[in-house]
């Protein structure tokens, strides 16, 4: 990754991340989990969701400000049953809340993250979403998401 800054410098663009929005889990049996967050949490799960693109069943805890989404594979080939296969259940990915994605992804890339969608793309809970690479992140894979409003 190119520093397009010293310590201390300030940022070339304005800050655009605003929390983070979820944490992303990848789990083998959504209504187990669903059972084992209910519990956790003292909660039940707000909404369940298809997300077609990405080959994946979604449920959503709230959890104060955030929220916990967990992530079942409708595909055996899909991104989630690869990375159960490879990690076993676990945290996926840390999503962030941004005003402008297209603006947080130049930005990103301009620093020097891989971002893996040329195009922001539809997410669950009503949201545009992208992905910056794991290698780019210490070993995290990042979603940003804006609100569709």
């Amino acid at each position: 990754m190119k520093p397009s800054r010293k310590f201390g410098e300030a940022f070339l663009y304005p800050y655009n991340m605003k929390k983070i929005e979820h944490l992303g889990i990848a789990v083998k049996d959504l209504g187990a989990a669903n059972r084992t967050y209910e519990a956790l949490l003292g909660t039940s799960s707000y909404k369940e969701e298809a997300v077609e693109s990405e080959g994946v069943v979604t449920s959503f805890f709230k959890v104060g400000d955030s929220k916990i989404e967990l992530l079942a594979s409708t595909d055996p080939e899909g991104p989630i049953a690869k990375f159960i296969e490879k990690r076993g259940e676990g945290i996926h990915h840390i999503a962030f809340e941004v005003e402008d994605i297209r603006a947080e992804m130049k930005r990103l890339s301009d620093e020097g993250f891989t971002i893996l969608n040329e195009e922001p793309k539809l997410g669950a809970d009503n949201k545009l979403i992208c992905f910056v690479h794991p290698k780019s992140a210490n070993g995290v894979l990042i979603e940003l998401c804006q609100e569709i409003k």
